[in-house]
């Protein structure tokens, strides 16, 4: 086990430098970057990114054959002055090592438009996706894998058929359209006020006691967690179910129960070990998912300043250091994640060896 640890840490190493090469130079290619957004800025409304270029109004407007979009009646020398800004100003290859470079020491640089470094606004966005993604997590596996082992267990019954309805049912409503009915039935929209409707703490927070910030802290994360629940929810449930269904019908279970084994004894002594095999293999995606992506319209609506809000804002302003800075970050925790999900099998069933391969 310990060589097959070893070759998939060095695995990483050119699956990481393929992401990051591929999504570099398609994002380099791509039109509006913030050279082309400050000029854009400069010519309508002014921005943060324009007047740290310039202070004061340019008294003469040149023409020039710039190869940015919109630049045409815009001073070169302002121009120069913004690719000096954003590093623009050299070769696409030295910015790319030059890139490379820094993160291998773990160096991203800092925002274009936030004036702190990238690893900074991660660390002050991770505690709101952590938040919903580990309670999120939890809560969804808490309820599916005893739903989906009872739905498995009691197949093509009454229980079955209605509770497969409401999974279905529930997985077909989008998770910001159940947070948007959340809030207006329990956070004041139209009918009850029990929840707020914002932040992951109330603004008294530090002068609560102890126990009242816990109160106050699940309090915020209710809503916000139960609207994420509900995509994670209805798959892991199917996916539960389908499991036990493929083992139970599986020669080592009739076996067993030819044995005289008990209902239970079969069920969490031989069926379980192996059908969760499948279960533990979607949850490095699971947690990468609600983590870094899935939470970014629960952030929005409920107004908490995580890490998904983080990343969309960041493509949206083209905002390459945190673009580039939490694509690595979070692509290198995938890949850890999924070594440690295939440790994890190994640990569960020990007939599982992955020394071959």
């Amino acid at each position: 086990m310990q060589q097959y640890i070893i070759k998939r840490l060095l695995l990483i190493i050119p699956t990481l430098l393929g992401i990051m090469t591929l999504n570099f130079f398609i994002v380099q290619v791509a039109p509006g970057g913030p050279v082309e957004q400050a000029i854009a800025k400069y010519q309508g409304i002014n921005s943060d990114a324009a007047s740290r270029v310039t202070t004061s109004a340019h008294s003469e407007i040149k023409q020039t054959n710039s190869h940015y979009r919109g630049a045409q009646g815009v001073d070169p020398e302002y121009i120069l002055r913004l690719e000096k800004l954003y590093g623009f100003d050299k070769p696409i290859l030295e910015r790319y090592f030059s890139m490379l470079w820094r993160y291998m020491q773990f160096d991203f640089g800092e925002s274009f438009y936030r004036d702190k470094s990238v690893i900074d606004l991660i660390y002050e966005k991770m505690p709101v996706s952590i938040s919903l993604g580990i309670w999120t997590t939890l809560f969804a596996y808490i309820i599916s894998i005893p739903l989906g082992i009872k739905k498995a267990t009691s197949h093509g019954s009454r229980f079955d058929v209605w509770s497969s309805t409401v999974v279905t049912i529930g997985y077909a409503i989008p998770a910001f359209i159940f947070a948007i009915i959340l809030i207006v039935l329990f956070a004041g929209g139209s009918y009850y006020s029990w929840f707020p409707l914002r932040g992951l703490t109330s603004d008294n927070f530090e002068s609560l006691t102890f126990f009242e910030q816990i109160k106050d802290y699940l309090w915020h994360l209710a809503l916000p967690i139960t609207a994420s629940i509900l995509a994670s929810f209805a798959t892991l449930t199917m996916l539960t179910k389908n499991s036990f269904l493929d083992e139970i019908n599986k020669q080592y279970v009739i076996t067993a129960r030819a044995k005289g084994c008990s209902k239970n004894r079969v069920l969490y002594g031989h069926i379980f070990r192996n059908a969760m095999l499948l279960i533990l293999a979607g949850l490095p995606a699971a947690l990468i998912g609600i983590f870094f992506t899935g939470s970014m319209l629960i952030e929005v609506i409920f107004s908490l300043d995580g890490l998904g809000l983080l990343s969309f804002e960041s493509v949206i302003n083209r905002d390459y250091p945190v673009i580039f800075g939490s694509l690595y970050i979070f692509t290198l925790v995938g890949l850890l994640l999924k070594l440690i999900s295939d440790v994890t099998y190994t640990v569960i069933d020990p007939r599982i060896n992955f020394e071959g391969q």
